[in-house]
């Protein structure tokens, strides 16, 4: 049973992120407005069980590999490995039993940051090798961060992110269109259907997936949905993002004016619209008021999708000696 005590808080002057151990997960990202007050600027479930059923993915890590793999299964060394496949015929964000669903360990904490822990087992949810993973979060001026790390005995394939949903006019402030969003990317992968990419890297110059100088999110979204670029009438989409290293991936500004900067090393990000969002009333968030459609943009700085099974794409092998690592940073101002 998860209750408050499972709850982490980690408290700054300017930011404030409450945490739980099911699923590495941030639960609330509080940031201090000029007037004194507090605003909570992500998703969360008001039940924690919810997190299990009706509001999955919601500020989770996700793992082993975030996003889609076609067929659920792909081939390393000449072994093919069949997956657990849990959204039709392929796997999503590392099967049923994903990263998503463990309660993670407390390896260690302070005042301003916490590390979990996780080993996941040889053949888990179908992937070879014993991988032994921390994610630390941590308070940083302006904002906060995590750091992901990984190892394995085996060779194996590691694709880890924090799945957030941001809405800077505040969580359940209602829908994200009146946001402006700017991506640093002059190129995207097209999705099939189904949302496995279809090996192509694209140039987003005239189409309704640039967003390199800034577009009004909503708009966006019904450009792209008229030149047919859409899945389920919204973005869900990896852009490959310019630059190597630790760089500036995105910025997202809300109506109210709060601009968030993300960072990170990863090379690209998938930007997704919240479309699977009901308006009945059962997704109830932290605040105590119901969701409605797209109520937040999931903004998830990772590798390709389906990165296994393109080997044009960047590599997501990790092999015995080698270290895994990731960090994303969230600014806000």
């Amino acid at each position: 049973m998860i209750n408050e005590d499972t709850f982490i808080t980690l408290a700054g002057d300017s930011v404030r992120l409450e945490l739980m151990p099911l699923g590495a997960t941030v639960r609330r990202f509080e940031v201090r407005l000029a007037d004194g007050s507090w605003r909570n600027i992500v998703l969360g479930a008001a039940n924690p069980a919810d997190y299990l059923t009706t509001c999955r993915y919601l500020g989770m890590t996700v793992g082993r590999f975030a996003n889609r793999i076609d067929g659920a299964r792909f081939t390393l060394d000449g072994v093919e490995y069949v997956l657990d496949a849990n959204e039709g015929a392929n796997q999503l964000h590392g099967g049923t039993d994903g990263f998503h669903t463990r309660t993670w360990t407390i390896a260690g904490q302070g005042s301003d940051w916490v590390e979990f822990g996780l080993t996941s087992p040889d053949g888990d949810q179908g992937y070879p090798g014993e991988l032994t993973v921390s994610a630390r979060y941590e308070l940083v001026p302006g904002g906060a961060q995590v750091t992901y790390r990984a190892t394995t005995d085996a060779p194996t394939v590691v694709n880890l992110t924090t799945h957030p949903y941001f809405n800077l006019d505040g969580e359940a402030s209602g829908s994200t269109d009146a946001h402006v969003l700017t991506v640093h990317a002059s190129a995207y992968t097209p999705n099939r259907d189904d949302g496995i990419p279809t090996g192509e890297v694209r140039d987003v110059t005239g189409s309704a997936a640039d967003f390199r100088a800034g577009r009004g999110f909503g708009e966006a979204r019904l450009a792209a949905d008229a030149e047919g670029i859409t899945r389920n009438e919204g973005f869900d989409h990896s852009f490959v993002v310019d630059g190597e290293g630790m760089r500036e991936h995105c910025r997202l500004t809300g109506a109210s004016g709060l601009t968030l900067t993300v960072e990170s090393d990863q090379p690209a990000i998938q930007v997704y619209g919240g479309e699977h969002f009901t308006i009945d009333g059962t997704q109830i968030g932290t605040s105590g008021a119901p969701y409605v459609r797209r109520p937040g943009i999931a903004l998830e700085t990772q590798h390709y999708p389906d990165s296994p099974n393109h080997p044009e794409f960047p590599s997501t092998v990790l092999r015995p000696g080698e270290e895994y690592l990731a960090t994303t940073r969230w600014l806000v101002g």
